[in-house]
């Protein structure tokens, strides 16, 4: 028996997942009344998660669970907890994050809940980004700004992993920065691409305003800020830009909308061009 949890332990030392989870699997069911079960069970899991194979990582995610205690933070109830979410058992995962330790918004189904703002880093057609985010239970989240990647969009819902890799401080507030796992639910609103020009970050604000009322997006392209990976998984003190003169921006709204919405936001001293789907 040890020599089989030494072989487990060298080959999770070498990050080989799925070497690591057959032997843990296999420890927990040779020997269910070893002290250490909870643990194969939990590392089973936990390597099927590294591998992304979401029916596994669920399906051992239960066994880790039923051998941990609740109520005390035990990280084996979050890894069922985002696995239950991925595979949409609702139930499963609702009781996951109440084993954990944390109270849950009442009802069925989805969690609607309001967990907080956070940044998630997204992966797109041209690379990593990280944007922001409201937290929808312990691991999904709303994007609630407009991605630079137009790969991806304003509204979608993705599922975040637990562990922070950075922060984002803004105004003395710091936001902890979440890896994304899935995309879990695509967003129908389209990313824009326009023109504009302003004598100040007040127009660009209205602006924003007036389409954030109606449930859409606006990111003026001068607040992007391109980093390391070193400096990017660390800690980033952001500072407001203050934007004025010609500004490309992005814009989450439906065509002939963000025309009428431009329109009515255009005076004397700010005025738009040139507005078409980004590419």
């Amino acid at each position: 028996m040890e020599e089989l949890v030494e072989q487990a332990r060298v080959a999770w030392e070498a990050q080989d997942w799925m070497r690591s989870a057959a032997l843990y699997q296999r420890l927990a069911i040779e020997a269910p009344n070893d002290r250490r079960v909870g643990d194969w069970w939990y590392d089973a899991a936990l390597a099927q998660k590294f591998l992304r194979n979401w029916a596994e990582a669920y399906r051992l995610g239960i066994l880790a669970a039923a051998n941990a205690p609740r109520g005390r933070q035990d990280p084996a109830f979050w890894n069922l907890g985002i696995a239950a979410t991925i595979q949409r058992d609702w139930a499963t995962a609702r009781d996951a994050w109440a084993g954990f330790g944390i109270t849950m918004p009442p009802g069925e189904g989805p969690i609607e809940g309001r967990f907080g703002r956070a940044c998630v880093r997204i992966t797109g057609t041209d690379g990593q980004e990280v944007v922001w985010v409201e937290r929808l239970c312990p691991t999904r989240a709303r994007v609630v700004n407009v991605p630079f990647d137009t790969s991806r969009r304003y509204g979608e819902i993705v599922v975040h992993d637990g562990e922070p890799k950075g922060d984002r401080v803004i105004d003395g507030q710091t936001y902890r920065v979440f890896d994304e796992l899935v995309l879990f639910e695509a967003s129908d609103l389209a990313t824009l691409a326009v023109t504009v020009t302003v004598t100040g970050q007040g127009d660009l604000d209205e602006l924003a305003d007036r389409l954030g009322a109606l449930g859409f997006g606006f990111e003026p392209m001068g607040n992007g800020e391109i980093l390391c990976k070193c400096c990017s998984e660390g800690t980033v003190n952001h500072r407001r830009a203050e934007l004025s003169g010609e500004q490309r921006c992005l814009v989450a709204a439906p065509l002939e909308q963000a025309r009428e919405i431009l329109d009515a936001w255009r005076g004397p001293t700010r005025t738009w061009t040139d507005l078409h789907p980004a590419p």
